[in-house]
């Protein structure tokens, strides 16, 4: 089987909130890692979120990254964020660190959420590093739901691993798994006999996602659900020439290119579209297929989802038919 997500909350009005919103409060959290509480400068109240939820940062403009929500959803007055320094990334966590001190503004977009929690009598947690970030507020849920739930957290080293802390009020409900410690995470352990009552919500870098995808092959459809911080590898496109789309809405006919993107060609043709990552990981760009057959090329959909069809990430996705008919 392969990741699933869950129901998100991508139409919804929340999904259109954008606004300037001041630092209230930075602390650091563990060795390279801070946390931002971010509030409405006028004590307005921010928009309702739920466990899995992400929002659009924008430290600079033109300069967009995202960060999963990891503070109390019951807290209408302030949204928590923690932010990994990464010096050899793209430079989003570096202007976090640097700039976003207690006192500054930040233009922020969202939530969404592409890894909403389902209902379920129990759940794993696996967290990996700053992938825990999603996961805190979700063992809160599971907790006040009186859900059966376990989370085991791995990271490099004890003082890399935010919150472990706050988690270890848990009790042995958490496992707090250090490699330097402990070695690699117990994952044959964990996920070796399949639980038909148990959801498995998984969140870290790409080698664990992968690891924790193939040991859950046997387990039932749905049961797993993953979020990736950076998009897969993917293969070459189904189709290696062009193809055409109608974008329904606006009247217009575009021929998107080889090497182009359906997002950049609508952009060029004038059509506006609300994107964020353009790399198939934070589902903003996230469009309704109404004929044609996608080349999902995403790390959002689940495979039942891309079977489906009716839905597609045009920032990487293509076409494996010549014409593609798009809400657009």
């Amino acid at each position: 089987m392969t990741a699933h997500r869950g129901p998100g909350e991508r139409f919804g009005p929340a999904a259109d909130f954008e606004a300037e919103l001041r630092v209230t409060g930075y602390e650091t959290v563990a060795d390279g890692v801070v946390a931002l509480t971010l509030r409405d400068p006028g004590g307005r109240d921010l928009p309702v979120w739920s466990p899995g939820a992400h929002i659009d940062l924008s430290p600079r403009p033109g300069f967009e990254r995202q960060y999963s929500l990891c503070g109390d959803p019951a807290d209408r007055t302030a949204w928590r964020i923690a932010v990994l320094r990464e010096p050899e990334g793209r430079g989003g966590s570096l202007l976090v660190h640097d700039e976003l001190v207690a006192g500054a503004r930040v233009r922020v977009r969202g939530p969404r959420n592409n890894f909403a929690l389902a209902e379920a009598p129990g759940y794993l947690f696996i967290a990996g590093g700053i992938g825990v970030t999603p996961i805190l507020p979700m063992v809160a849920a599971a907790e006040a739901a009186g859900a059966s739930w376990r989370l085991v957290y791995g990271g490099r080293r004890r003082a890399s691993m935010a919150f472990h802390a706050e988690l270890a009020g848990y009790g042995d409900k958490v496992v707090i798994w250090p490699q330097d410690e402990a070695g690699l995470l117990p994952l044959d352990d964990e996920l070796g006999e399949p639980r038909a009552d148990t959801l498995v919500y998984c969140c870290g870098p790409e080698p664990l996602l992968a690891e924790v995808e193939r040991r859950c092959g046997s387990w039932p459809e749905g049961a797993l659900h993953v979020e990736r911080f950076t998009a897969r590898p993917v293969t070459e496109p189904v189709r290696a020439e062009g193809f055409e789309v109608v974008c329904e809405r606006s009247g217009l006919t575009l021929d998107v290119a080889p090497g182009r993107s359906i997002l950049h060609t609508a952009e060029d043709a004038g059509i506006m579209v609300l994107s964020s990552c353009q790399e198939g990981t934070c589902g903003t760009c996230e469009t309704e297929v109404i004929e044609g057959e996608p080349d999902h090329r995403d790390s959002v959909l689940s495979e039942s989802e891309r079977a489906a069809g009716d839905v597609m990430m045009i920032c990487v996705s293509r076409s494996r038919t010549p014409r593609l008919v798009l809400d657009l």
